[in-house]
């Protein structure tokens, strides 16, 4: 797994970090859930992102936009943009970026004349093959540092969250 960045603070040779500005607030950013499971995603994307980077080249988009047609089948920019939560124009450059590579196709959707199915060709494939299977052994070793309780117990409660999230006003920054 890669290193996770250096706290600012630490990487100014300070033994603690800051302390907050107005202590009587009761927020903690490093307490903070949703903080503390970026942070997380963050770490371990970057673990394997070296993987997918020094084999293809790919950007962590590119990959999750393979992994998706990969793993679904043929769907629309649209619907991977839906399942990844990833913004239209960052799938729309990796898409172009993909298709350039020969790894993906496009054709017109037979229901939506402003849609395009895009679908991995045979390269496409056989990429997402390799890559799944260094995947698998990624998730295996990160697993293996929980132990199996534990990342089983992880795997529970990230389900829990991602399904009972409390619900937002849709706004993004």
């Amino acid at each position: 797994m890669a290193q996770a960045a250096v706290p600012y603070w630490r990487a100014h040779n300070r033994d603690t970090p800051p302390t907050m500005t107005d202590p009587t607030s009761g927020f903690d950013l490093e307490t903070f859930l949703p903080y503390l499971l970026n942070q997380a995603a963050e770490a371990t994307s970057h673990g394997f992102q070296t993987v997918y980077r020094d084999r293809y080249g790919f950007t962590r988009t590119q990959w999750r936009v393979l992994a998706n047609l990969g793993k679904f089948g043929a769907m629309t920019a649209r619907d991977i943009c839906a399942i990844s939560h990833i913004e239209k124009t960052k799938v729309s450059r990796a898409v172009a970026a993909l298709e350039q590579g020969g790894m993906l196709s496009r054709t017109p959707s037979e229901t939506d004349r402003r849609a395009e199915v895009l679908s991995l060709t045979g390269k496409g494939r056989t990429v997402f093959a390799e890559l799944g299977s260094l995947a698998v052994g990624f998730d295996r070793q990160l697993r293996e540092t929980l132990g199996p309780e534990k990342a089983e117990t992880l795997v529970t409660l990230l389900r829990r969250l991602i399904g009972g999230a409390p619900a937002t006003d849709g706004l993004d920054d």
